[in-house]
């Protein structure tokens, strides 16, 4: 006997198609759009190809800005994944400090992206923040605004500080769900610390590790806001981005064939790198 099936549930969709084809489909084929054509205004267009992209990919203006990208995601991933599960592998995993603990490494996630770049741009400050005044009373010339060193130092540790707590969170979820049976057998066994970390608890927060490893290397490659706020990618291009030189291009030069080419080349090269991270972490699990 032949089953009816109900299709109506596919009806439900409806809304979040309509959603996201005027919050990511539409406004995509625009920046296509514009990446092949270019205007004088007035709503004129002309055909250019991809005279855009060959612009942008022969760009030394580019290229630094990538290089700079990258350094910055792999110190944040060299950083705050080890810090990260370090802080997870110490953090009490019963009685009343664990919740003070969860809350405590919650607080940071909480506070947007514009005011954590208000409150370092501040806080590095020697003549009201508190840190450029320690720093500054120690005998250290520290000044983010005209040092470049200071200014990636500046922006790395505000990072680490607001993102940390992310791959904290994660790793100890994965931590808490192991079960103790694996604990006692490492105690009977008399296995050290380094060989319960190594085969017990590593294995078993390898896939909460390759969203956190995802998501800080996908955020950090794509982060505009803070280094705005703080250095306005100065001094001079030290600390330009690629998202900060896409806006200058698009809204300060209103290049917008330019800017729109510039654009998909930058989100093709976060969803390969992004893949290429996806597939080496999973054909490593499916190796062990």
């Amino acid at each position: 006997m032949d089953k009816t099936v109900n299709q109506k549930a596919w009806f439900m969709l409806i809304p979040v198609l309509v959603l996201v084809g005027f919050s990511a489909v539409i406004p995509l084929m625009t920046v296509v759009n514009y990446s092949v054509q270019d205007t004088f205004g007035q709503n004129v267009f002309f055909w250019a190809g991809t005279a855009w992209f060959e612009q942008i990919l022969h760009s030394p203006r580019f290229w630094s800005a990538l290089g700079r990208n990258l350094i910055f995601s792999g110190l944040i991933l060299a950083i705050e994944v080890p810090l990260g599960i370090f802080v997870a592998l110490n953090m009490p995993k019963r009685g009343i400090g664990v919740p003070f603990c969860l809350v405590f490494m919650a607080l940071p996630l909480l506070v947007p992206w514009n005011v954590v770049g208000t409150i370092w741009q501040i806080f590095g400050r020697s003549d009201i923040g508190l840190l450029g005044w320690a720093v500054d009373a120690i005998g250290i010339d520290y000044n983010y605004v005209s040092d470049p060193v200071d200014a990636w130092i500046t922006l790395i540790v505000m990072d680490v500080w607001h993102w940390t707590s992310l791959v904290v969170l994660l790793c100890y979820a994965a931590l808490v769900s192991i079960p103790d049976a694996f604990y006692q057998a490492a105690r009977i066994d008399g296995a050290s610390r380094w060989s319960v970390f190594r085969y017990i608890q590593l294995p078993k927060i390898q896939h909460v590790l390759l969203i956190a490893v995802l998501l800080r290397f996908m955020d950090s490659f794509m982060i505009y806001t803070e280094p705005f706020v703080v250095t306005g990618g100065g001094p001079g291009n030290s600390t330009t981005v690629l998202s900060i030189d896409l806006v200058k291009m698009a809204l300060g030069q209103f290049d917008l064939g330019p800017a729109a080419a510039m654009s998909l080349i930058y989100f093709l090269i976060i969803l390969a790198l992004s893949w290429v991270f996806y597939t080496v972490m999973t054909n490593h699990e499916a190796r062990q």
